[in-house]
């Protein structure tokens, strides 16, 4: 007996065949808004306080679909993107941390302020938006983009820092 009569003969090796990878990059577009923004978003401003969100996006009181958005800091807190992470009915937005934190991570985002309105006026915290916000709150940690605020819109607003939520 043999090697050959127990492995069988010596395969010639095969041919190297090629391997496809597809790479990722981060493609960034920049929007040149034509009307007069300077009135409402102030370049180089140091967001601080939920009253000055607020100001600034208190035209969400008039929609009547629930818009959930991510407003991107950088190191001086000074808004460097605002996301539009998700639209959705008059009652409920459908928020994934992965959404969310995809494009903070791609504008070099420091810190986030989350920022949803409520279409019925009210703006106490649901259920929900406890819970998702103490999620986002995690995954940032983890990852380290810091989220600072959760302001939820409607005839007034409510900021979860205000309250102690967060």
């Amino acid at each position: 007996m043999t090697i050959d009569n127990l492995f069988g003969q010596e395969q010639a090796p095969a041919k190297s065949r090629k391997l496809k990878l597809k790479q990722i990059r981060a493609v960034y577009e920049t929007l040149v808004i034509k009307e007069e923004v300077n009135s409402y978003l102030q370049p180089f401003t140091r967001y601080s306080s939920p009253d000055q969100v607020f100001a600034t996006f208190g035209f969400l009181r008039q929609e009547t679909k629930e818009y959930f958005f991510a407003i991107h800091l950088d190191g001086k807190n000074r808004i460097c993107c605002v996301d539009e992470v998700s639209v959705g009915s008059l009652n409920q937005s459908i928020v994934h941390p992965r959404e969310v934190f995809k494009t903070a991570l791609l504008s070099s985002a420091s810190a986030i302020i989350l920022l949803h309105n409520h279409p019925t006026g009210d703006p106490t915290p649901s259920r929900e938006d406890i819970e998702i916000t103490k999620r986002l709150r995690e995954v940032g940690e983890i990852i380290g983009v810091r989220v600072l605020d959760h302001i939820i819109i409607g005839d007034s607003y409510k900021s979860f820092v205000s309250y102690g939520l967060l």
